[in-house]
């Protein structure tokens, strides 16, 4: 992937709540296709591994939600978490990281990742197939910029942090103002 790129249509399976259903579990399947989420505005989307995992729950997910402001005042609209996990998993990371200003979406199959270009195995923790590591600005469903941790590769060693960081994104919108 990289600057220009069309980002690939795909159908998001989510889980949103609605409190017309009632009891403890007030949630409903809602189909969310790619045009829902990128259409019409300029977003911040980061990609990581795996939910309540160290890195994205520590530093990545955290600096994304704390630095919302200072995103919005470069022209970002929205700024979306994306992982190949389900709709349930993700919106319960979510809930445990208070959460408000960053929206995640669900790739439970890794539709999205593998088009892409940065679904890889990830056996050797245990993981299956996940995405590698990266962070993009979208501008009206197209690439604008595009921020990808070095040493893409299956079963990497490593999980290597900084260049999707949102630092780094950061400076990038504040370079090219």
């Amino acid at each position: 992937m990289k600057a220009g790129q069309k980002l690939p249509e795909v159908t998001f399976k989510t889980r949103v709540r609605d409190e017309s259903i009632g009891g403890d579990n007030p949630f409903r399947w809602e189909d969310k296709t790619t045009a829902d989420y990128f259409s019409g505005k300029r977003v911040v989307l980061f990609s990581l591994p795996g939910a309540f995992t160290p890195t994205c729950s520590t530093y990545q997910l955290p600096g994304f939600e704390n630095g919302f402001s200072d995103f919005q005042a470069e022209g970002v609209d929205e700024i979306y978490c994306m992982s190949v996990n389900d709709s349930f998993v993700m919106n319960k990371w979510a809930q445990a990281q208070e959460i408000s200003n960053v929206n995640v979406i669900p790739d439970g199959s890794g539709e999205f990742t593998r088009k892409m270009g940065m679904l890889v195995e990830k056996n050797n923790l245990g993981f299956g197939m996940r995405s590698w590591r990266y962070a993009a600005v979208i501008k009206d469903g197209v690439v604008e910029a595009w921020f990808e941790e070095p040493g893409l590769a299956d079963n990497h060693g490593e999980d290597p942090y900084g260049e999707s960081s949102p630092e780094t994104v950061l400076n990038w919108l504040k370079e090219t103002a």
